[in-house]
């Protein structure tokens, strides 16, 4: 495999095939690679390709993962987030970036680190969707994103509605870690969505877009859309999973602070009854007396019952 190239895919006569060199099938009339830019070597051979826009050039091997879009001269520039992957896991919770690159007969992405997204358009065109031109090529890539964005976004909604049933039905709190990586989920969802939303935006009102993509860029804004609502839904629903937990926890310390408030009213006359006859003073009521700490006794329980009777009284 040519230095630089993860995949690569050619439309010819016979359809869409994956290739493993930068420069096989001459005559296609479309082609994608797929480039590691963290390779050396990749670096060389873009500079030997026809040059790019210098903004396009830059968004292509920038490292910056903030997610924009560039039209110049023709030439389409996108850089989207993904969820990384690694040889142990088929997706993290790491964010990564996929640089995109569009012209009329060549699509180039290229990443830093693996990607998610990458293998799934990959699996995609080997089991035979036909990629004929950018637009078809970006619609898949897209897609691929927000299938799997979509996916976490279920994933995190069927998580909330789990605690929510065993917090109602079986009156189990969850975990306040777990519910602070729900949380912290969501924030990334909404935040990767969001910009991926406003990105696409971007493109799609850019009066230089080519005509061809602008169907595209329409399609999965609105798609978009109604997954980053799911997203707000999927957040709001924790935050009232949340107040229902908080409202718990003070209704639980205020029935503690009211039993604790009702001891202390009771021991408070008992407590003043003995600390009475407990100071050591000439004259003290009942000190040479057999029956005196029998009647001391009885005065403090009389005290407490007295009080408790008053409380009971008012309520």
């Amino acid at each position: 495999m040519q230095p630089g190239l993860i995949w690569g895919c050619a439309r010819t006569a016979d359809g869409t095939r994956l290739i493993e060199e930068c420069d096989e099938a001459d005559e296609a009339s479309f082609r994608w690679l797929h480039l590691n830019l963290a390779d050396q070597r990749t670096l060389r051979w873009l500079e030997r390709q026809p040059p790019l826009p210098r903004a396009i050039n830059e968004l292509m091997l920038s490292r910056d993962t903030h997610q924009q879009a560039i039209v110049e001269d023709g030439i389409v520039g996108l850089v989207l987030q993904d969820f990384e992957r690694d040889f142990d896991a088929a997706q993290t919770m790491q964010i990564g970036a996929l640089h995109i690159v569009i012209t009329p007969d060549l699509m180039l992405t290229g990443r830093y680190h693996p990607i998610r997204s990458a293998d799934v358009v990959k699996q995609r065109i080997a089991q035979g969707i036909d990629v004929c031109d950018g637009a078809a090529a970006l619609g898949l890539v897209i897609g691929a994103m927000a299938d799997g964005l979509s996916q976490l976004v279920r994933a995190v909604a069927v998580d909330i509605q789990t605690a929510e049933d065993e917090f109602l039905n079986e009156h189990l709190s969850p975990a306040t870690r777990d519910l602070m990586a729900i949380r912290r989920r969501a924030a990334r969802l909404h935040r990767m969505i969001g910009g991926m939303r406003a990105a696409l935006h971007r493109l799609e009102t850019d009066p230089d877009l080519p005509p061809l993509l602008a169907p595209v860029a329409e399609h999965h804004v609105q798609r978009l859309h109604a997954l980053d609502a799911d997203v707000a839904a999927t957040q709001a629903q924790l935050r009232m999973l949340r107040d229902e937990l908080d409202l718990q926890t003070a209704q639980r310390t205020n029935q503690n602070l009211y039993v604790l408030s009702v001891m202390s009213a009771l021991l408070l006359p008992a407590t003043l009854v003995t600390g009475f006859f407990g100071m050591n003073t000439g004259g003290l009521p009942f000190a040479h007396t057999i029956g005196g700490t029998l009647v001391a006794g009885v005065l403090a329980v009389a005290a407490s019952g007295a009080t408790w009777l008053l409380l009971r009284r008012r309520g």
